[in-house]
């Protein structure tokens, strides 16, 4: 496979879709800019963000999920590869960032589409310990703090890193992924998976949008 193919053709698709030049088409697409469209952008972040966070730009993701026939793979799979990169847990956001932009541009899901359904993300970064930040989620008063309404099952959880849980009667889960940034600053990534169809993604991202504010005001109350 030609170095930076599968990229490539993204730019010529934008180019196609804008008229811009080669270059520009380019450079809008790293910055994580979309052309006047009801379309999401198709980068979940910019290349300098990506690059930061986890020493590739795009283009060199592309060329390594390409390189590693990641089209012919598992959403499970590719996350899980994604992060043995960079040492961190499946879930992290920047193991899922770079694989649902992979996925979305490459043709392979729909935004936020996965295997077993539609999945949508939210995190918070709080003024917090990580240990406080996971009792906020698995201590069942803590969390009908922030949570009233929610139906939250625990399945596993390993402490400070990570908790999984039933949502309502089942049908959907819930996943977090907690990371320490400090000893006084950590962040929860959360991921909710198997949603029926687009329209309950949305709803329920923006649910969870609201929550982890909620919680982020309760906890440093």
């Amino acid at each position: 496979m030609t170095r930076q193919s599968s990229f490539k053709s993204i730019i010529r698709s934008r180019m196609e879709k804008t008229g811009e030049s080669y270059t520009a088409a380019r450079a809008s697409l790293l910055s994580a800019e979309e052309p006047e469209a009801p379309s999401p952008p198709r980068l979940a972040t910019s290349e300098e963000e990506i690059r930061r966070r986890t020493g590739r730009g795009w283009e060199e993701w592309f060329d390594l999920l390409d390189e590693w026939r990641a089209p012919e793979r598992s959403h499970t799979e590719i996350a899980r590869w994604v992060a043995e990169q960079q040492g961190i847990e499946p879930l992290a956001w920047n193991a899922q960032a770079v694989v649902d932009t992979y996925e979305r541009v490459r043709g392979l899901r729909q935004v936020g589409e996965k295997a077993n359904g539609f999945t949508i993300t939210a995190s918070k970064t709080v003024a917090m310990p990580v240990e406080r930040l996971y009792d906020a989620f698995v201590d069942e008063s803590l969390r009908r703090r922030w949570l009233p309404d929610g139906e939250l099952t625990e399945r596993t959880a390993t402490k400070p890193k990570s908790a999984r849980f039933d949502w309502g009667d089942g049908a959907t889960r819930v996943n977090v992924a907690f990371e320490a940034k400090g000893e006084e600053k950590s962040t929860a990534a959360l991921q909710h998976e198997r949603l029926a169809d687009a329209e309950e993604a949305e709803r329920m991202k923006a649910y969870w949008r609201d929550r982890v504010s909620t919680l982020e005001e309760v906890l440093e109350r």
